[in-house]
């Protein structure tokens, strides 16, 4: 039988119950779930075992790849640049990165990589695993390649690439790279258990992510937009269990967190701009969040996507409402923010499923918290 430990308010013992199910049936193998209402830990749970042959317990502060989960904290680095001041979402992303100009790039703006719709959702050069960890090699592709589609008219999702995009745009404007932006100004200021980069000290406490079968792209045109957003390099599962990944600052792909610490600093975007008594930035700042960048079917994933300013909007395959906006990532990995409700509820877990856009995990525990935040 699965056990689960933490804290849960009488209120949203369902959220609870969800868990021990998952881990009883073998839907979950470790998981961690977390939910803040209007700044109020409700629930902060977790169970289940660090490895496949469960022998080592999930503990309240083991950490996981949460593979896309991690592009929120980018989005929210951004939201602060701007609140500063210091970024324009309408400016060209060339004002702050003039290299990015070349290759019929000069009209692209900062909020088409927000979007989604800069054209750059993959890298146009033969790219190896191990690229991913040479941020220069990243950005400089990047800077000198063709949009594959006009900016703007379009989603195609940047799998990988929006992370080096918006990095380079804060490494641009504030000197320092995405990874000690978001620990400076985030993290330390919380006290939030997530990683950019993840020390090695911290090595000791990572789960491992236990891959699904391989995407299968064998029948997918090699010269369409799924495939060449995909393929290089290759998206695997088993990265994460090398140190250079880990190590390494991957702003869309290789955060380190727990639910916890994800929905600890994402609260700021439920509680418009606050958190824990810090404020990150003005509440009209956060409007642009839902200010809708792309809503149509999305030309790397094929399914209906709605984008706001980097996070997702709801739409009729993602029915989250309008006051709430979320992400996830690649096996399972969410986290949803109501600002009606007062909602924040994170999903992080080591069993990932195959579908980059189908799993229901996450959006089972959301729909629970929210049922039981209404009595």
């Amino acid at each position: 039988m699965g056990i689960v430990h933490g804290t849960t308010d009488p209120k949203f013992e369902s959220v609870r119950e969800q868990l021990e199910k998952n881990l009883n049936v073998g839907d979950d193998v470790g998981a961690s779930v977390a939910v803040f209402q209007r700044g109020e830990l409700v629930v902060d749970i977790w169970g289940g075992f660090q490895d496949a042959e469960k022998t080592v317990p999930w503990e309240r502060d083991t950490l996981v790849n949460v593979w896309s989960t991690t592009k929120t904290m980018t989005f929210l680095a951004a939201l602060m640049l701007a609140d500063r001041g210091e970024l324009d979402f309408h400016a060209k992303v060339s004002t702050y990165w003039p290299e990015f100009a070349q290759a019929n790039k000069t009209d692209v703006l900062v909020r088409h990589i927000m979007g989604h719709t800069a054209g750059l959702s993959g890298f146009g050069e033969p790219m190896a695993p191990e690229d991913l960890a040479d941020w220069e090699r990243c950005v400089g592709i990047l800077a000198r390649q063709e949009p594959w589609w006009t900016p703007g008219t379009a989603s195609g999702y940047h799998a990988v690439t929006q992370g080096y995009l918006i990095g380079e745009i804060v490494r641009r404007i504030t000197g320092t790279t995405i990874g000690d932006f978001f620990r400076s100004e985030v993290a330390n200021v919380l006290d939030a258990d997530f990683h950019i980069g993840l020390p090695e000290s911290e090595e000791g406490r990572v789960s491992y992510v236990i891959p699904p079968e391989p995407l299968d792209f064998s029948s997918v045109p090699r010269d369409s937009i799924t495939y060449r957003t995909f393929s290089s390099p290759p998206l695997d599962a088993t990265m994460p269990r090398h140190r250079w990944w880990r190590a390494a600052e991957i702003p869309a792909a290789n955060g380190h967190g727990n639910a916890h610490s994800v929905a600890l600093v994402q609260q700021i975007i439920t509680n418009r701009g606050e958190a824990n008594g810090h404020r990150f930035y003005a509440e009209k700042t956060g409007d642009a969040i839902f200010e809708s960048q792309a809503h149509g079917v999305d030309l790397a994933l094929g399914t209906e996507t709605h984008f706001g300013m980097g996070y997702g909007l709801s739409s009729a395959t993602v029915p989250i409402g309008p006051s709430a906006c979320y992400w996830g990532g690649y096996g399972g990995s969410i986290i949803v923010m109501d600002q009606a409700s007062g909602l924040t509820v994170a999903y992080m877990m080591n069993l990932m499923r195959e579908s980059l856009t189908q799993d229901t995990r996450g959006a089972t525990f959301a729909l629970n918290a929210a049922l039981a935040s209404l009595g």
